[in-house]
């Protein structure tokens, strides 16, 4: 059928993975890279991923494409969701030992958060809800400091938090083991302006260095008034 589609322009993708996160229906997969419409009968073509382009690289096509399936969008929501084994906090620390950690489905009411513990120095380097994330790694106090926290940062991503400041040690290490034994698509660091926190963004430098592999990332930055600097 004749209907309205995105169209991503290859040459201009950077390659930073907001439009795959911000597609609610889970058309768009980073490949190579590179973000690629992969299921056009999950686009339902209102474009919520163009304004998350940082590079324009997505546009509104009139072509010749397959309808628009909703029940196939959420019957793969659905299994996405599907509840694995108990991941509840008081279980957390069985969990570890076993380095078995459950993940949750996420309410779009309230929590984005999607698996458990969050902490970066107990998460398990192998855990299974890291293959194929877009991961998030936090400075702790960036939840407090922006209101919109959840919607805007958490959600469809696996997050890590520390604060380089409080716990001891480096976490480049961990931060290497993850990135080394995991299918990461693409990581977000949120710190708060202040000079500790520059801390946690080195880590993850360091650590994307030390694997070799090009994997999209960037940093946002959290002042103390709760905004976003630019």
């Amino acid at each position: 059928m004749l209907r309205k589609i995105i169209k991503i322009d290859e040459e201009k993708c950077n390659g930073c993975g907001l439009c795959a996160a911000s597609c609610h229906e889970g058309a768009i997969e980073m490949i190579d890279g590179k973000a690629k419409l992969t299921r056009e009968d999950y686009c339902d073509g209102l474009g919520d991923c163009l304004p998350a382009c940082p590079v324009d690289a997505i546009s509104f096509e009139l072509r010749e494409a397959p309808a628009y399936d909703e029940a196939a969008v959420k019957a793969a929501k659905a299994a996405k969701k599907a509840p694995l084994p108990c991941g509840c906090p008081g279980s957390a620390s069985k969990a570890i030992k076993r380095e078995a950690v459950s993940a949750v489905s996420c309410s779009p009411i309230s929590s984005q958060l999607c698996q458990w513990p969050v902490q970066i120095k107990l998460v398990p380097v192998n855990a299974t809800y890291f293959d194929g994330a877009n991961l998030l790694i936090a400075a702790d106090c960036t939840a407090f400091a922006y209101g919109n926290f959840h919607n805007e940062f958490i959600r469809n991503h696996v997050t890590l938090i520390g604060c380089p400041k409080l716990d001891e040690g480096d976490y480049a290490q961990k931060l290497t083991q993850i990135i080394a034994n995991n299918n990461i698509k693409s990581v977000k660091v949120v710190r708060m302006e202040v000079p500790c926190c520059g801390g946690i963004e080195n880590a993850v430098k360091r650590a994307l260095m030390a694997n070799g592999k090009f994997i999209p990332w960037q940093v946002v930055t959290i002042s103390t008034d709760g905004r976003i600097v630019e």
